[in-house]
């Protein structure tokens, strides 16, 4: 066997290997969201079920109001997505193709943002939303997440790799920036909206922190508080928190997969050009 054969195979073991320890977590989830209560806790663990349970799923949904947690989750990251494409694509640009004073050190001051972590600045922004009387509503959960210094870096990154003569065509016919952004432009970044959105779903559905602080009200809960409510102090009903998980995590699987040729070209394309 030559060098380049054995590196190549160790390569591959080592990718298997990856692929292993990033899979079991989910196997294991799976494997708990069939089971019985009591047969979690079962030495040596066992993958495959001893009996399976299909009844933890119809359990999720009788043990708390699991679908209202759904449909907030559910409108919230929509809203979310829809304002971000919104907010990120015109941001991103201005900054790519509108000439104006400071242009540059703003971007640059903007991105800088990216740098700040979420816990240094969630208690202003609560304490914004306490003076606009958004605490415990859903313009809290919605209105904060569709302004992303990333979105609009990804955007202008993309918007940068057009070329201008495009636009300067466009111009001699008379048409404005604002035509030529909405039937020009935006036909040509799908791969860039595609990413952001995708990103933006994820971030939205899994997203914990912020709604823990802002939110009060069980009918405002979302998914991923429901799924925490099945976690006591001297109890943990780990088959129904598993159950819960393992539905909370069929739109993120189902969102990639639909957007993944677009998603993949997006992420390739939108650092081609700075």
């Amino acid at each position: 066997m030559n060098k380049s054969a054995a590196s190549t195979i160790m390569k591959h073991v080592f990718l298997v290997f990856i692929f292993i320890t990033m899979l079991g977590p989910f196997i294991w989830m799976l494997s708990v969201a069939f089971k019985e209560f009591g047969d979690v806790f079962t030495y040596p663990p066992a993958i495959i079920p001893p009996s399976v349970r299909w009844q933890n799923f119809p359990d999720v949904f009788a043990a708390f109001p699991f679908a209202r947690f759904i449909f907030n989750s559910g409108i919230v990251t929509i809203l979310r997505v829809i304002g971000t494409i919104i907010t990120s694509t015109m941001a991103g640009y201005a900054f790519a193709r509108l000439e104006f004073p400071g242009r540059d050190s703003i971007f640059l001051l903007y991105l800088a943002t990216l740098m700040v972590p979420f816990q240094v600045v969630m208690i202003p922004l609560f304490i914004i939303m306490r003076h606009l009387g958004w605490v415990d509503s859903y313009q809290a959960l919605i209105v904060p997440g569709i302004f992303q210094a990333f979105g609009t870096f990804l955007c202008r990154q993309f918007f940068l790799t057009i070329p201008k003569s495009l636009e300067e065509s466009a111009f001699i016919d008379g048409a404005s920036f604002w035509t030529i952004f909405v039937r020009i432009i935006m036909p040509l970044v799908k791969p860039a909206v595609a990413t952001l959105s995708v990103l933006t779903f994820l971030w939205s559905w899994n997203d914990f922190l912020w709604p823990l602080i802002v939110i009060d009200s069980l009918k405002l809960n979302t998914l991923t508080l429901g799924i925490a409510s099945f976690q006591g102090q001297y109890y943990t009903q780990w088959n129904l928190l598993m159950a819960g998980v393992t539905i909370s995590i069929i739109p993120t699987v189902v969102v990639y997969l639909l957007a993944q040729k677009w998603f993949v070209e997006g992420i390739a394309m939108s650092g081609v050009k700075y």
